[in-house]
């Protein structure tokens, strides 16, 4: 995605199964579950890159002693930042101390054994410090305390916020993080809340009823309760003061989450192959949470699976698939070669099939696996015209092995072309700014394209806006005089704004958006944008259950290939001489390539959740009337 896109973030969640004496034993530190945290986040770094936090918390305390420690920093380099501050702590530390499971625990913080990680794109609220997560809700009784970290964005804050304010509670904040903890802390206190008056009739001692709560917890019941009415895409990780810990994905599987365990450790995390590198495992052990479901891990180390929420369909996010998830992982760089293969007979299509004269590459570089893929499918199609013209040869009797081999030697024109030249992260910029540092920050090579001859074919994994294709990219690849630039997209055309965890929700940035209004225009349509606002407006205001998306309707005035044209007239920059084309994968190539990832809505307006329609036609309404806000 050459036009940089702020998404969900990484969860990393570790419980070490046995007593910390075993590790320090086995492996020779008391630092094993810190440094598995540190490689777990590390190898997850492309969820988020505005801030990080750790939160341990230590099994069994004696009172007085602080069993939670949190560490949160804002910021690139936030990874390194926090375990280069925890690690301070053990330098120093005797051996025979280092050794001592108990004293480090009392003595040391983080010697924990359940540790809580999470990277951070801030996708709504400041970047700061107070925004990282994990979030700790604080209480005197330990198991009424909860750390809270996750991916997620809910679409109806507003609802919950005043859930909460009924049941008597004042939140200090309305934003979907601190509504989530306090609406599970909330049940979580009344959990227990009711253990207690049940031990209370048998047990006057207040530390035996304290172990019966912490033993007994319906961790299930407790879920089900506190996110009834969650709409969103989540994959929320909780610890419970005591010990218990859980992960819990949305009903659709919006977002992604995965867990290991063996007799040793339990473990959840964002991406597969983070598991897989960390604790060098076979992607067989490595599972998906099912959607609607919680992974549960309890204070005497048993480990489940179980049923929180009603299954919706699956709609797990295809955008992962394409660009944001780690292409690492095995099934995800499949899929990503198999959108650029299907991509190849349009892209043949389009240079009449004219291999000698068309130069291959692809921008930026998370688009090298769907390029991989779009050249297999290149070659193919000259495999079998290389059959074509040998049998041809066979037939009119003029089989020669210099015409045979001169046939056989062409390959297609695969170069690297575009090279990511500047240092500057541009998409921390300013907007207002921000164009003047792209227009730096990509380089070309020189002396492949045979000038006005060649056809340039670029790959990209995906178009948002088109800004850094029309700031930066064709104008620089314009310099080696083509006579023709493809854009190729690897996913489909991007049409509606995302509500569930990835920064694309202003209808008004999507070219694909800013290419319908221009035909609306064009076409003298112009009245059709008024009647869509006010159907818009007509639609939020309909009984829960009830709203759909009304902007679709729009979108089907015109054709893909109508919309796909006046996208690359958009994304030409003037005054450059190569004519520009624009060639998008197709939805039902992504269902294809992606399968088992339906979640297409940002390409269909199909959204998985009512939260969704709500979004989108708030983002349109927000659109016509000028506001430049996020509709969620």
């Amino acid at each position: 995605m050459s036009d940089f896109i702020k998404h969900e973030c990484g969860i990393a969640m570790i419980r070490l199964l046995k007593p910390l004496d075993f590790y320090i034993e086995k492996y020779g530190t008391p630092l094993y579950g810190i440094q598995k945290l540190n490689l777990l986040m590390t190898k997850q770094r492309n969820r988020g890159q505005d801030g990080a936090g750790i939160a341990t918390i230590k099994l069994h305390p004696k009172p007085g002693m602080k069993y939670i420690d949190r560490k949160r920093v804002d910021g690139h380099g936030s990874i390194k930042k926090i375990f280069d501050e925890v690690y301070k702590n053990f330098k120093g530390v005797k051996e025979k101390k280092r050794n001592d499971s108990e004293w480090l625990k009392t003595n040391i913080p983080y010697a924990g054994e359940l540790l809580l990680g999470h990277l951070r794109y801030g996708t709504h609220g400041k970047n700061s410090k107070k925004n990282c997560h994990p979030f700790h809700r604080r209480n005197n009784w330990i198991n009424r305390n909860l750390v809270v970290a996750g991916n997620f964005n809910l679409t109806n804050v507003d609802e919950l916020f005043e859930k909460l304010v009924s049941f008597g509670q004042y939140p200090n904040e309305k934003m979907d993080t601190v509504t989530v903890l306090e609406k599970i802390g909330h049940f979580l206190d009344d959990e227990v809340q009711r253990l207690f008056d049940w031990y209370r009739a048998e047990h006057d001692s207040g530390n035996e009823i304290t172990n019966l709560i912490c033993d007994n917890m319906n961790i299930p019941r407790l879920l089900k309760r506190a996110t009834r009415e969650f709409d969103g895409g989540y994959a929320m990780a909780g610890m419970i003061g005591h010990g218990d810990a859980f992960l819990l994905r949305d009903p659709s599987g919006i977002r992604p989450a995965y867990y290991y365990y063996d007799d040793e450790v339990a473990v959840v995390a964002s991406e597969r192959p983070a598991i897989q590198t960390t604790f060098d495992i076979h992607i067989n052990k490595v599972q998906e949470i099912p959607r609607g479901h919680a992974f549960i891990i309890k204070r005497n180390s048993s480990v489940s699976l179980e049923p929180i929420i009603e299954q919706n369909k699956r709609k797990s996010c295809s955008f992962e698939r394409i660009y944001f998830s780690r292409g690492t992982d095995r099934d995800i760089y499949l899929e990503r070669k198999e959108l650029g293969r299907n991509l190849a007979d349009r892209v043949l299509k389009a240079v009449n099939y004219d291999f000698d004269n068309t130069v291959f590459s692809f921008v930026p570089n998370t688009a090298e696996s769907a390029f991989l893929g779009l050249i297999k499918g290149v070659e193919a199609a000259l495999n079998v015209k290389k059959q074509i013209e040998v049998t041809k040869l066979c037939k009119d009797g003029k089989l020669r092995s210099k015409k045979v081999e001169k046939i056989m030697s062409q390959t297609s024109r695969v170069e690297k072309i575009i090279v990511k030249d500047e240092k500057l992260r541009t998409f921390i910029t300013a907007d207002d700014s921000r164009g003047d540092m792209v227009a730096h920050g990509y380089d070309v090579t020189y002396g492949i394209v045979q000038n006005e001859k060649d056809t340039l074919i670029l790959l990209d994994d995906s178009i948002v806006r088109g800004t850094t294709l029309k700031e930066s990219i064709i104008s620089i690849v314009a310099r080696l005089r083509p006579k023709k630039i493809i854009i190729v997209s690897s996913a489909p055309q991007i049409r509606y704004p995302d509500c569930y965890g990835i920064d694309m929700s202003k209808m008004g940035n999507f070219v694909a958006f800013k290419a319908l209004v221009a035909l609306l225009k064009q076409h003298g349509k112009e009245d059709l944008l008024q009647k869509t606002y006010q159907n818009c407006i007509k639609e939020l205001k309909k009984p829960k259950g009830k709203i759909q998306n009304r902007v679709k309707a729009l979108y089907a005035t015109f054709s893909y290939e109508e919309i796909s044209n006046k996208i690359a007239e958009i994304v030409t920059p003037r005054g450059i001489k190569p004519k520009v084309e624009v060639i998008y994968q197709t939805i039902e190539g992504l269902h294809n390539a992606c399968e088992n990832h339906n979640g297409d809505w940002y390409f269909s307006g199909n959204y998985p959740t009512e939260g969704g329609n709500m979004v989108v036609n708030r983002a349109f309404i927000n659109y016509m009337e000028g506001r430049n806000e996020r509709a969620y």
